[in-house]
């Protein structure tokens, strides 16, 4: 079954999407189509398996340590106070693990609530020309840690 995920995955190899801020040692680093939050990003696996538990050990630690880089360098950019992750797959049944900084100047309804608490659909799009420098300080901060 080709899921969006692996659409995105030929993308990023074909250097076709420019919501692609890295490949990395599991996959590529890419930010969300909406940026509901300044930053959110998204870990995708290269190959693409359907959930974690179908990598074999060592590939897992990599992906999950990736996950981890990931956000350390959203953290560092965004100013963000924290970093949640998560991984599902029940909607698109392919890896693919979410990096979403918190800020402390969230609307206080929505401070402790889950990421997708908010209104997906109001959320402006990503936008190449307005992520430019944000993928550049990713890109470094990547490139820093690596």
């Amino acid at each position: 079954m080709l899921t969006a995920i692996h659409r995105q995955v030929e993308a990023a190899r074909a250097a076709s999407d420019p919501r692609v801020v890295a490949r990395m040692a599991s996959g590529w680093a890419v930010l969300g189509e909406r940026q509901f939050l300044r930053g959110y990003a998204l870990l995708l696996p290269d190959p693409v398996v359907p959930h974690l538990n179908a990598l074999g050990p060592d590939e897992r630690a990599a992906f999950l340590g990736d996950l981890a880089r990931l956000g350390d360098a959203v953290l560092a950019v965004t100013g963000a106070v924290r970093i949640n992750y998560a991984i599902f797959g029940n909607l698109e049944p392919a890896l693919h693990a979410h990096v979403v900084p918190r800020y402390a100047e969230e609307p206080p309804a929505l401070r402790t609530a889950h990421p997708w608490a908010y209104d997906w659909q109001a959320a402006p799009a990503f936008e190449p020309r307005a992520c430019r420098d944000l993928i550049e300080s990713l890109r470094r901060e990547l490139a820093r840690g690596a």
